[in-house]
């Protein structure tokens, strides 16, 4: 029975021995596991602050763009779209024909203008042509009566007056002839000044009255030909067609674009903080790059102007640096570039 007793006792102490081995061996590998992360942490923190304290930050990338000048091509006569000369793409040279634009309303506008033109001319040459001989021969004719009258009755009061003189006949039959006379005379005046107006003709003001008329009628002609002067438009400069807006037959206004014209006179664009300028000024030759095209090129700067307030880089106060104004940057390129293309990168090499 003793026996019997002391077998439970052992297995109990057994049991009772497992979980206390157990636990020892978790705790060991928890506190392994905490050790080997504080580890790694601190390597990491070590290799930050080396990093930190030993790499140089290298210098900002300044990338920009390329460029070039467009023009719209539009003009003062409003019609139809007759006939396109170009394609979008298309190279041209200045004086180049682009579009035709056919105005119906335009030209009936300068036929009204040539025949205004032409009225004012006939006006102008009959003023200037005087008098019609005929009404000048007639005029000439009742002067001529008027002095032939005036002559006799001159001759009729003399002899009155001799008359009343020896007292043949009386004072009333004197001065009836003596009225006579100077009723003559008078005729005789209007008819001589009749005859010499229609000799000289028109006034001075009628004739520059006429001649008015007709600079006025001319003015109207230049004007309507003026607005057909654009009915052909013609390329400004060299350059490339980039855009075509309006199609065959379609109307356009007055001042609508025709079409857009790229010229030939490409260039580089930069956004630059304004720490960077002092080695950057007018005329300063940058060195760039275009990786579209793998190649490297000289530009000179011509232009450098202030973005305004909305562009500044806002500065971190806590590093005590200070906010810095954005300024851009052209610059030409010092020799042609074949295939450079408004859009592409640029890169600024420092």
């Amino acid at each position: 029975m003793a026996t019997i007793n002391q077998n439970p006792q052992t297995s109990e102490g057994a049991a009772n021995n497992t979980p206390q081995t157990n636990h020892d061996e978790v705790s060991a590998k928890d506190r392994m596991l905490i050790l080997t992360i504080i580890i790694v942490l601190c390597i990491v923190a070590a290799l930050a602050i080396i990093g930190f304290l030993c790499i140089k930050q290298g210098p900002d990338t300044v990338q920009g763009q390329a460029d070039a000048t467009e023009i719209r091509i539009s003009g003062k006569l409003p019609g139809r779209v007759e006939q396109l000369f170009v394609e979008e793409g298309d190279h041209v040279k200045a004086g180049d024909t682009l579009v035709r634009i056919h105005s119906t309303l335009v030209d009936a506008r300068l036929g009204q203008a040539e025949a205004m033109e032409n009225a004012a001319n006939a006006a102008n040459a009959k003023v200037d042509a005087g008098t019609r001989k005929q009404i000048i021969s007639a005029a000439y004719d009742v002067w001529q009566q008027a002095k032939a009258a005036s002559g006799i009755t001159r001759k009729t009061y003399q002899r009155m007056q001799n008359l009343y003189e020896k007292g043949v006949i009386s004072e009333q039959k004197r001065d009836e002839a003596k009225a006579a006379y100077d009723a003559a005379v008078a005729g005789e005046h209007a008819a001589q000044s009749q005859y010499e107006l229609a000799k000289s003709g028109a006034q001075k003001e009628d004739k520059q009255a006429a001649l008015a008329m007709v600079n006025v009628a001319k003015s109207g002609v230049k004007e309507v030909n003026a607005l057909l002067e654009d009915q052909y438009l013609v390329a400004p400069c060299d350059g490339e067609i980039t855009e075509i807006y309006p199609n065959v037959s379609e109307l356009v206004a007055t001042g609508a674009p025709i079409m857009s014209l790229q010229k030939d006179d490409h260039w580089v664009v930069f956004n630059v903080r304004e720490t960077l300028l002092k080695d950057i000024k007018l005329g300063t030759v940058l060195k760039v790059k275009i990786p579209a095209l793998d190649i490297e090129t000289d530009a000179k700067v011509f232009y450098i102007k202030d973005l305004g307030t909305y562009a500044n880089w806002q500065a971190t106060k806590s590093t005590g640096d200070f906010d810095a104004r954005t300024f851009q940057i052209k610059a030409r390129p010092q020799k042609k570039i074949e295939n450079l293309r408004p859009g592409m990168s640029i890169i600024l090499i420092q």
